[in-house]
């Protein structure tokens, strides 16, 4: 637990966080007083008994604690949830470019950490920062608070930059005013779903993980071939129920950063995922999950997608992988070999 400043305990009004918040740059804020996400908890148990999460674990494996904030800081009185949007307008992919969802263009979770550890220590009092870690269910916080609604593509959405936004968490000893909790907002559209091209979308807000493309690139072993087609020029993630959301419209002109950063990637090549240093790919994308920070599930996604949009160029590229141990690494060798001699 972390200690900031001594505070005046109980004394945080919601227009004084939404200040410290535009101040430090948060996009959106909202605070809760802490308890149990019972509901939350009851779904993963469901959704896990079902086989939805796949292998997945993250929040998923112990909603025990993922699923109950009030331990995790001694004297816990707030969840305070903020979001900070990473939108930003980018060049579509190359010849033999593969495709980043926008999140992974930079590391903004390293942003938002930054930013609410500021935040803790603004209020004062012991706090406890967690942004993408496994012990704290920040969707759930961030939909009690008000910070957005649970739209059925399970993502949670802001009323001012839709889902573009990566979410985190500060618990703390201080105690802030709630701020109520918003209304489901996408009606009778079904977008997301109808557009999800392996109906991982099935019914509304559930997901089938084992169904979703940015699941297959961030998991081990061979992927089905549906879902290598559906990958089109994938090399990790998918924004495809996001490009669709009516709420995701327009986010770029209320952003007041509107410039691609200059360390941020939206593309990256085929031909250097295939033929770097495993480890140096894999230490420069640090800010993706990596099963066991191996790069040979890099290469099966780049070997994928050359298999998709490839040409005679890229063959070498392909036949280098044509008998690598890893069966999985092999397999997408051998379609994209497939596939390129078909279009050529």
């Amino acid at each position: 637990m972390t200690s900031g400043e001594p505070a005046e305990l109980g004394r945080t009004t919601a227009a004084e966080l939404r200040s410290l918040a535009d101040e430090l740059g948060l996009d959106v804020v909202g605070a809760a007083p802490v308890a149990p996400y019972a509901e939350t908890e009851r779904h993963i148990r469901e959704r896990r008994e079902r086989g939805l999460f796949g292998s997945m674990r993250f929040t998923m494996a112990h909603p025990e604690v993922s699923c109950h904030p009030e331990t995790l800081i001694d004297g816990a009185r707030t969840v305070v949830s903020a979001a900070l949007c990473y939108f930003s307008p980018g060049p579509e992919p190359g010849a033999a470019e593969g495709r980043l969802p926008r999140y992974a263009w930079r590391d903004h979770y390293a942003l938002l950490r930054e930013r609410l550890d500021a935040l803790g220590r603004r209020l004062g009092g012991g706090y406890r920062v967690l942004v993408d870690a496994n012990q704290h269910v920040d969707r759930a916080g961030a939909e009690r608070s008000g910070v957005g609604f649970i739209g059925k593509n399970t993502m949670l959405i802001t009323r001012t930059h839709g889902s573009w936004v990566v979410l985190g968490t500060l618990v703390t000893e201080v105690a802030l005013e709630p701020t109520p909790a918003l209304a489901p907002g996408c009606g009778s559209c079904t977008l997301c779903i109808d557009a999800c091209p392996t109906d991982a979308l099935g019914d509304p807000g559930v997901l089938d993980a084992t169904r979703c493309l940015s699941y297959w690139t961030q998991t081990q072993g061979e992927m089905p071939d549906d879902v290598m087609d559906a990958l089109d020029d994938r090399v990790y993630g998918c924004d495809i129920c996001q490009d669709v959301c009516p709420w995701n419209a327009g986010v770029e002109r209320r952003r007041a950063d509107d410039e691609l950063p200059a360390d941020a990637r939206g593309t990256v090549s085929l031909a250097d995922w295939l033929t770097r240093n495993g480890d140096e790919l894999v230490r420069e994308l640090d800010r993706l999950f990596v099963p066991r920070n191996d790069p040979r599930w890099l290469r099966r996604n780049a070997l994928v997608a050359l298999g998709n949009l490839g040409g005679p160029a890229e063959e070498p590229l392909a036949e280098q992988y044509a008998d690598d141990p890893e069966p999985a690494v092999r397999a997408a060798a051998a379609r994209a070999l497939a596939r390129i001699s078909e279009r050529t």
